[in-house]
């Protein structure tokens, strides 16, 4: 099941994705690898390898690190929410771009929404699950 989403004015694919409290938007463009995130480069945006991988992963998985622009919103959360949202979005982004891109996705992961939140705070409580301490006397 694959959802088309395109920008009706210039044709952009989109995509959003969603982790934690963090969620991603991203619009892909034929260009030649230009990777922006909230208007600044992905290595000053992402300055640890780790959440740069997470996010490059996709492109190289379809092999199109070099052929599209990315251009990416993000809010919400820490950096690792904000990476595993960037790399659901742009690989909802990709299956938007073309059709055959969804196989190979589906198959490693990408498009799996990883559904693990914080839990809230309940009444009585000192946070989600601890209670009062204890008191003998």
């Amino acid at each position: 099941m694959v959802f088309v989403k395109k920008d009706k004015i210039n044709g952009d694919s989109l995509g959003t994705g969603r982790r934690k409290s963090s969620v991603a938007r991203v619009r892909l463009r034929p260009g030649t690898g230009k990777f922006t995130i909230n208007g600044r480069d992905l290595k000053e945006f992402f300055p640890t390898d780790q959440h740069q991988q997470a996010v490059l992963q996709t492109l190289a998985r379809v092999q199109q690190t070099d052929s599209v622009d990315v251009v990416v919103r993000v809010a919400g959360g820490g950096l690792t929410g904000q990476a595993g949202a960037i790399r659901m979005a742009l690989a909802r982004a990709l299956c938007s771009h073309s059709e055959e891109n969804f196989q190979p996705l589906r198959d490693d992961g990408f498009l799996t929404r990883d559904s693990r939140m914080k839990e809230r705070k309940k009444p009585g409580l000192h946070g989600a699950r601890r209670g009062t301490q204890f008191s003998k006397r």
